[in-house]
Parts: structure tokens; C-alpha cells; sequence
């Protein structure tokens, strides 16, 4: 078996942290035992593209009880948990090509490494593998007959090769389940964002100005966070109605260029390029502290802040400081990738528990269904969706109603009125 990881010998640690993981994974462990008994991913070939982390450690262990022979990659050069690949590719013999800080040369070959699996599904986070699929490996296209995308920047990306006419197999957009983005991206983000912040800074939140690009669903869980802990949170928008829902849920809004001067911490959740850029460098305060948690390195413009430098230097792990040639310094956090991953762990266990079990039940449905789907962007099946969310609260022993007989009826009728 081929595989690429750290430090093989590592595992060991990984498996008790992936064990610890699944603890709170409730649905995914449900969702295993199922896929052993009746193993509906057999046959199945599926090329990973994902974070390498105790979650998806779980996530490869439930499609591998299924049946099918998987592989993983990292979707981010900084997301790896060493220990955790490690345990993958030693323990559960799973082909596995993830180091954490690889370069993009690394991180480029891993993917290719990962398709030589020669996949009849791919599951992606970012669009990465999709799209180097479609790129510089079309020769293995014909052999797939679907996947899915985790997260918001891979959904954007996927559903532009499909308006394009050029996507060459169905897509389930995941990251579009409610029991996926309502939860993961607010309170998982929300969290783990902080979380990474404040692991590499370890600057005080309370009294802080946080300025925040973008009032998505993962801007919200962080809007949400840092105020919680005494922030005065901004937000900046381009989306009129995002910004009206920001202005009443409390927040101030503002023009970045605006906002720049004010700020003490800024972090970007947009998914769009130069969220962060030249103009507004120049009028940050010195010492503010630029960080990112959208899925790409984009968002802050770092070549346009090297060119505006005199120097740089690595005052702390995953803090980078950049000196202004005007004097000023700015502290760039885990080389502007996702923050919450780069310098903290990713997601708790507990969102992503719904997350992942969102990925396990598409794949089931790609599988059961190929053939069958035509080349475009799915959203997850809103049955699959009603029941992670019925055995996510099953798993917290809280119990809900349910309609009576005469309710239905009124709700499916025409005729009553008041």
C-alpha cells in the first residue's frame, strides 16, 4: 500500500485521539454499524480529498465498513493532524497522502496520488481534487459516477463548471444540507475559528474591535462567538441583505476601508480574493492581527502585503509578522490559510458528526443511484437531511412532537380557512 504521511510511528497517538473523537459522533456510529451489515458502498472506489483530521478519520472508517476501498488527501496544506494520518495509513491500511506545512508542489502530488485510486466516487473539500481531476487527469473521468463537496468555496466552484457545461458527473453539494451548514458552518466555525485565534495569539477577546468580512453562515458562528466573549464585532458586506441582517442582529456595518482604521483583529470568511488588501493595510492600526477562515489563502492579498514590507519574521508559531515600510506592523495568523485548522483542531467532533454523516448517506445515494443523475450540482436529499437531524436528537435523548391525524389534514388542505 502507498502512502505519504509525517511519521508513521505517530499512529498510536492518533488512534486514541480519533477514539476520543468518536465519542461524540453519535449518528456516524449508527450509520457504520448499518453500512456493516448490509455494506451498500461494495465495490465502490472512493478518492478523498478532505482535512485529515480525527473527524474524518471516522468518516473513513464508516465508508470503509460499507464496503467501499477508499483513499485520502488533505484539501489544505495546513489542515493535516500528523498523528492521524499516520494511524490511517499504519492501522486501518488506508492509502493516505497528507503531511502537515506540505508545499503546493506536495500538495498537488498528493491529490494525483490519490486519484491513481482511479475512483468511481470522489468526495472533496474546496474543489481541489474536482478540479484536477478535470483538468490533468480526464483520462480516469468516464470511471466516475459521482461525488460530493463539503464546503461553500467548493459548492461556488463546482456549480461555475456546471452553468459552464463543463462538469463531466453529478455533484451532491453537501455543505447545503440544513443539518450541515446551520450547524458546522455557525457553531463548528463559530468556535473553532475563535478557538485557532486565540491559540496562536493568545490576545484577550473582551474590549477587542473584531472585524469580520462577510455575514455567511460561518461569519455568523464567529460574529456570534466573539461577541459572546466581550468583542465589539463590525462586519463588512457587499451582499445588501446580509448586511441588513447583520445591522439587526446587532452588529455594526461598514465599508472595510472603513472599518481598517478601527479594527484590532480581523478575520475574513468570505470565500472571494483580496478581501484584505493594499488600501486597507495602509490604514490599519499597528499591531493589528489579520487572520482567515474562509477555505482558500486568498482572502488576504499577501503578495500585495510583502511588496508593502521592509520585512518579515515568525514572532510566534503560526504568527507572522510583516513590517510596513511606513513603519507599521501587521501580524498575519497560519500564513492566511483557515485559521481554525492551521493553528487550533478543526470543528468539535459533535457538529461534525452531522457533517460527515451528511457525506456517508450521499455517497450511499450516488452509489444506489448511478447512472441515474445527470451532470449537475445536487442539494442533499431532504430525507437523508430530516434524518440526521432525527437521529442527531435521538443520540441527545430529546424527544419532539409529532403531527396528529387532523393536523396533516389542515396542513395538506385547501378548503379551511378561518
Amino acid at each position: 500500500m502507498d502512502y505519504d504521511v509525517k511519521d508513521i510511528h505517530l499512529a498510536e497517538k492518533g488512534e486514541l485521539r480519533v477514539e476520543w473523537a468518536m465519542k461524540s459522533m453519535p449518528v456516524l456510529k449508527l450509520i457504520q454499524k448499518r453500512f456493516e451489515r448490509h455494506k451498500p458502498l461494495k465495490g465502490v472506489r472512493l478518492a478523498a480529498c478532505l482535512h485529515v483530521t480525527t473527524e474524518t478519520a471516522a468518516l473513513m472508517i464508516t465508508l470503509k465498513a460499507g464496503g467501499a476501498e477508499v483513499g485520502v488527501c488533505a484539501s489544505n496544506p495546513l489542515s493535516t493532524q500528523d498523528d492521524v494520518a499516520a494511524f490511517l495509513a499504519k492501522d486501518l491500511k488506508i492509502p493516505v497522502f497528507a503531511i502537515k506545512g506540505e508545499d503546493n508542489q506536495t500538495y498537488y502530488r498528493h491529490i494525483h496520488s490519490t486519484l491513481d485510486l482511479k475512483p468511481t466516487l470522489t468526495m472533496d473539500d474546496g474543489a481541489d481534487l474536482v478540479s484536477t481531476l478535470h483538468t490533468e487527469r480526464k483520462e480516469l473521468l468516464p470511471g466516475v459516477k459521482g461525488g460530493t463537496e463539503e464546503t461553500t468555496t467548493g459548492v461556488i466552484r463546482l456549480r461555475s463548471m456546471a452553468k459552464k457545461g463543463v462538469l463531466r458527473y453529478p455533484l451532491i453539494a453537501v455543505n447545503d444540507a440544513h443539518s450541515k451548514h446551520f450547524f458546522d458552518n455557525r457553531y463548528g466555525t463559530g468556535q473553532s475559528t475563535v478557538d485557532g485565534i486565540i491559540r496562536s495569539t493568545n490576545r484577550l477577546m473582551a474590549g477587542s474591535i473584531f472585524v469580520i468580512g462577510g455575514y455567511g453562515w460561518c461569519s455568523r458562528g464567529v460574529a456570534m462567538r466573539a461577541r459572546g466573549m466581550g468583542a465589539n464585532v463590525i462586519i463588512t458586506e457587499v451582499d445588501p441583505l446580509k448586511a441588513l441582517e447583520a445591522v439587526m442582529d446587532g452588529y455594526r456595518v461598514m465599508p472595510m476601508v472603513e472599518a481598517a482604521p478601527l479594527g484590532d483583529i480581523f478575520c475574513t470568511l468570505t470565500g472571494d480574493i483580496r478581501v484584505l488588501r493594499r488600501e486597507h493595510f495602509l490604514r490599519m492600526k499597528d499591531g493589528a492581527i489579520l487572520a482567515n477562515a474562509g477555505h482558500f489563502n486568498v482572502e488576504i492579498d499577501l503578495e500585495g502585503l510583502e511588496k508593502m514590507s521592509a520585512g518579515k519574521r515568525t514572532i510566534r508559531d503560526f504568527v507572522e509578522e510583516y513590517r510596513l515600510k511606513n513603519g507599521k506592523r501587521l501580524y498575519v495568523l497560519g500564513e492566511g490559510r483557515l485559521i481554525n485548522l492551521a493553528a487550533a483542531e478543526g470543528h468539535p467532533s459533535s457538529v461534525m458528526d452531522m457533517s460527515f454523516a451528511n457525506q456517508a448517506l450521499a455517497a450511499e445515494y450516488l452509489a444506489r443511484n448511478r447512472g441515474k443523475l445527470e451532470r449537475k450540482v445536487y442539494g442533499v436529499p431532504a430525507e437523508i437531511d430530516r434524518e440526521i437531524a432525527r437521529l442527531k436528537l435521538k443520540s441527545m435523548g430529546i424527544k419532539i412532537d409529532t403531527l396528529t391525524p387532523l393536523q396533516k389534514k389542515y396542513l395538506s388542505s385547501w378548503e379551511l380557512g378561518t
